[in-house]
C-alpha cells in the first residue's frame, strides 16, 4: 500500500466534500478548470418565466400552497454540492433544473438535504413530494418509484491516476480479485452486489465490495490505497478526473442510465414536471444548464415519464 502526502489527500478529499477546487463553466472551459464559485455562480435560469398552461397540469391543491417538499442529495459535483460548506446551499445540474421548472410551474421547491439512501423511502411515506439525487432510472426502482427524467448519465469506474493496470471497464470480469468503492444506496452497490457471481463462474477470486454513505470517504479510500477502483455516475468521476488535485483517472463508461425526478408511484405531479423540464428543453435553458456544468453529452431528447431502464 502506497503512502499518499497528507496535502494532496486533503486537497482531493475537499474537492469532493465542500467543491472548492473548480467547476466547469462550459465544455472546453472545463477542461482548462474554470472556478467552482464562478460555475456555481452562473444563473442561467434567472429568465425562466411560468407558463400557465403547464402550471394547470398541477393538482389543484398544490396551486394553492404554492409549494413542494424535495428531498435532496448532496456532495458530489457537477450534480449537487456544497460551494461554501460554511452556507450549506447547494449547487449543481440538479439543483438548477429544480429551480428551472419551479419557475415554470410558478411554485416553490422547498429542498431538504438528505442521505441518498433515505430519500426515495420518504417518497412513499409523503415525508417529499420529490426527490433530486441523480437517481437513475433502474427496473428495480420502477416498481415503486416514478421519474420524469431530465438528463442521461449512468455508471462509470475510476482508479487512481497511477494505475495504469486496469484499461476501461466493460465486464465485471476484469474487476475480479479487486476492491470496490461506491456510495451506499446506490445503483452501483445493487449491480456489484448482484453481479458477483461473475467472477467465481469464471473460477477467479470474487471482488470485494465497499459501500460508503459519504463521497469524500469513497475518493480518500482509493487515494489511500485501501480500495482499487471506484464505481460512480459517470458525470461525477469525469468532471473529478478533470481536477488535478483529485489525482484520479476515469475508466469510461460502463452502463447509460436516464437519470430524474423521483416521484412516489402513481404521484398527480409527473405530468406537470415533465411538461416543464420539455419547456426548458424547447426554450433553450435545458441546453445552457448543461453546458454550465460541461455535460452536454447528457442531453435528452424529450422528458419522459418512467421510461424502462437502458437496455
Amino acid at each position: 500500500m502506497r503512502r499518499v502526502l497528507p496535502a494532496v489527500l486533503a486537497a482531493a478529499t475537499a474537492l469532493v466534500l465542500a467543491g472548492c477546487s473548480s467547476a466547469p463553466a462550459a465544455g472546453p472551459q472545463a477542461a482548462a478548470g474554470a472556478p467552482v464559485a464562478s460555475a456555481a455562480g452562473q444563473d442561467v435560469v434567472a429568465g425562466e418565466q411560468k407558463v400557465e398552461s403547464i402550471a394547470a397540469l398541477l393538482p389543484p391543491e398544490v396551486r394553492t400552497a404554492g409549494t413542494l417538499r424535495l428531498g435532496g442529495a448532496g456532495g458530489t459535483p457537477p450534480s449537487a454540492f456544497f460551494p461554501d460548506p460554511a452556507v450549506k446551499k447547494a449547487a449543481g445540474i440538479d439543483v438548477d433544473f429544480t429551480d428551472a421548472v419551479a419557475k415554470v410551474l410558478g411554485v416553490t421547491i422547498q429542498r431538504e438535504e438528505a442521505a441518498f439512501e433515505t430519500i426515495l423511502p420518504a417518497l412513499d411515506s409523503g415525508k417529499y413530494d420529490l426527490g433530486a439525487g441523480n437517481f437513475g432510472v433502474t427496473t428495480a426502482r420502477l416498481r415503486t418509484i416514478d421519474f420524469v427524467t431530465y438528463i442521461d448519465d449512468g455508471q462509470g469506474f475510476a482508479v487512481k491516476q497511477d494505475n495504469t493496470a486496469l484499461q476501461p471497464v466493460t465486464d465485471l470480469v476484469q474487476l475480479c480479485g479487486l476492491t470496490i468503492g461506491t456510495g451506499v444506496g446506490t445503483t452501483f452497490e445493487t449491480t456489484l452486489n448482484a453481479k458477483k457471481s461473475v467472477c467465481t463462474d469464471a473460477g477467479k477470486k470474487p471482488y470485494e465490495v465497499r459501500a460508503f454513505a459519504d463521497s469524500g470517504a469513497t475518493l480518500t479510500s482509493l487515494q489511500q490505497g485501501r480500495v482499487d477502483v471506484v464505481m460512480s455516475t459517470i458525470n461525477g468521476l469525469r468532471y473529478q478526473a478533470s481536477r488535478p488535485a483529485s489525482g484520479t483517472r476515469f475508466l469510461g463508461e460502463f452502463h447509460r442510465l436516464d437519470v430524474g425526478f423521483a416521484f412516489k408511484k402513481g404521484s398527480p405531479l409527473t405530468p406537470a414536471f415533465q411538461a416543464a423540464v420539455n419547456q426548458l428543453i424547447k426554450d433553450g435553458t435545458y441546453g445552457r444548464i448543461l453546458q454550465k456544468w460541461g455535460t452536454t453529452d447528457s442531453a435528452i431528447p424529450e422528458s419522459l415519464i418512467s421510461p424502462p431502464e437502458h437496455p
